[in-house]
């Protein structure tokens, strides 16, 4: 039953002898359990095919480490003090869907918290159809956090959603430590994985939109005050109160996202040129796309040897990575590793990532690798289609659903998924198990060439033929006394180029 008013009612997701605050109680002791796991050293399985993993040596050495203490006791822990563990408070809103819905995002949450380098010590979930316009949680429940946050010692409230910047000042007055939303804690994620040049400026670009509405000011206290010099047109009675601090950074911040919205566009020429040089070169491209920590890195290395970084984490990989690779009949295509998203991806990151996205729309095949051992892999499903709805032209290229990580998901939970997916594959990336199915799919589903030729190449030639083998399908050759005889499918503007150069047939 639902009540216009309040949204669904407890008894549409609760067994009705149980109150909403035991059952929230028991999510919250259930995911503060596997707390600690997300980052667990054990946690991330490389295989042979996943190369050094250099990058990953280099940001487990900068981790934040926990046991640091804030007053400085030695002098040789002044550079670690910045690397000292956040001890954060989770908090959600159980507006709607089931228990089970409450929990997978309040354990993504937990998982996404300790990625940026926090130690999660407690949680909070409340059962209410919408959040409070004030605080969020409302002035008894925020009073009830306060209360949490100080039992434990915690200097930062993780909210499981987005805040307007008037409940997070008002939840902050409230808790007396920060607090910060789902948004904030993604793009903190972000500035920390970002290596590219493109990429830091994406990230940096979508932070300053975030920043610009939230800026706390203290008014007019803070202002510049007008000049009296006479030459310069003023004097008795002009001066008064001038720009403010917060309009001056609000100013500062401008000018500085027009300035990275320039050099993004200055960048995009040259992933254009790229992209017409595969083009006109007739390669092929496969574009790999998923939830974060679907599997996406180590596909990628299964099926080319980039030894890309692979962690056990969200948004372990940010920069975009093209590979080369050949199907088994000698046919070239590229394989693209892309950015993970997640529920809710920040509307500034889809922004400001789009230049990249659009990689998805020029691509002849899509790869949606999908996490099948996760709680919620439809939900999974679900966000990425929701991101690509935003890039023009990404639903028009064929998709296939991979169904990573079988050597570990639920045979029901794979059966369901191919029940509901027509065009869908099972592999494993670690054990290797579908790779061979997958290779023959992306060989099939790849564009193959349209014209037809059957000529003699003369021997001065042979890079028209190399180009035949690397671009084409030659479907036979054989060498004569005139030059290479050649039968193959290849596109229209290597058939001409074939054509000018063949032995004229007697």
């Amino acid at each position: 039953m639902t009540h216009p008013e309040t949204g669904p009612t407890p008894d549409a997701a609760l067994p009705p002898t149980r109150a909403p605050q035991d059952v929230a109680g028991d999510v919250v002791a259930r995911v503060l359990a596997r707390a600690g796991t997300a980052l667990d050293a054990g946690g991330t399985v490389h295989s042979s095919y996943d190369g050094q993993q250099f990058d990953l040596e280099a940001r487990t050495s900068l981790r934040r480490v926990g046991g640091l203490s804030t007053e400085l006791e030695d002098v040789t822990e002044v550079e670690y003090r910045q690397l000292r563990l956040e001890k954060v408070v989770l908090v959600g809103i159980w507006g709607q869907g089931t228990v089970r819905d409450a929990e997978v995002s309040l354990a993504e949450l937990a998982a996404l918290a300790e990625t940026a380098g926090s130690e999660v010590l407690d949680g909070m979930l409340q059962r209410r159809a919408n959040p409070d316009p004030g605080t969020y949680l409302g002035k008894g429940k925020a009073d009830e956090l306060a209360g949490i946050v100080a039992a434990t010692g915690a200097d930062t409230v993780i909210v499981d959603g987005e805040l307007a910047p008037s409940q997070r000042r008002s939840l902050e007055d409230i808790v007396k430590v920060k607090v910060v939303d789902r948004t904030a804690l993604i793009l903190d994620i972000f500035a920390q994985h970002a290596k590219s040049r493109e990429g830091k400026a994406q990230v940096e670009l979508a932070q300053l939109e975030y920043l610009l509405p939230r800026l706390r000011g203290w008014g007019e206290s803070m202002s510049r005050q007008a000049g009296g010099r006479v030459a310069a047109g003023a004097g008795i009675g002009s001066r008064g109160p001038g720009e403010t601090k917060m309009e001056i950074d609000r100013r500062r911040i401008r000018t500085r996202m027009a300035k990275l919205r320039r050099e993004i566009a200055a960048m995009e020429p040259g992933r254009a040129t790229k992209r017409s040089s595969r083009k006109r070169n007739a390669i092929p491209s496969v574009a790999i796309i998923g939830y974060t920590n679907a599997g996406k890195s180590s596909l990628l290395n299964r099926l080319t040897g980039a030894g890309v970084l692979v962690e056990n984490a969200l948004f372990a990989t940010l920069d975009p990575t093209v590979r080369r690779a050949e199907t088994a009949d000698g046919r070239v295509y590229t394989l693209t590793d892309t950015v993970g998203f997640v529920r809710s991806l920040p509307h500034q990151l889809v922004e400001a990532f789009r230049s990249t996205l659009e990689e998805v729309a020029d691509a002849d095949l899509v790869l949606h690798i999908v996490d099948a051992s996760h709680p919620d892999p439809e939900g999974q499903i679900s966000a990425v289609r929701h991101v690509l709805a935003d890039i023009p032209g990404a639903f028009d290229v064929p998709e296939v659903i991979i169904l990573n990580k079988a050597d570990i998901a639920e045979a029901d939970v794979i059966a369901r998924l191919r029940s509901q997916e027509v065009h869908s594959i099972v592999v494993s990336a670690h054990t290797g198990q579908g790779i061979d199915e997958l290779l023959a799919l992306i060989a099939d589903q790849l564009p193959r060439p349209g014209v037809e030729v059957d000529l003699v190449i003369p021997y001065d030639r042979g890079d028209l033929v190399s180009r035949v083998h690397r671009e084409g399908n030659i479907q036979a050759e054989e060498h004569t006394g005139a030059g290479t005889a050649l039968r193959a499918r290849v596109d229209e503007a290597l058939a001409r180029e074939l054509t000018e150069a063949a032995v004229p047939t007697v």
